[in-house]
């Protein structure tokens, strides 16, 4: 993978990637010590999935 950089001037490129990150750090990463990977890879999903809710796509009637 290759890192992309804004242009000078682009402060805003990265705000909420970066803001989502530092919110996932308060709310999972800094909460207690995780003994193992699999853990913390559990809280973050279990995390996102509650936090972000998929919505299903309503099927269209026609007719």
């Amino acid at each position: 993978m290759v890192g992309t950089t804004g242009c000078v001037g682009a402060a805003g490129d990265n705000a909420a990637m970066e803001s989502f990150f530092s919110l996932l750090q308060k709310t999972v990463l800094d909460r207690r010590r995780w003994d193992t990977r699999a853990q913390l890879r559990i809280a973050i999903v279990t995390r996102i999935e509650r936090t972000y809710h998929r919505r299903r796509r309503q099927s269209l009637s026609v007719g």
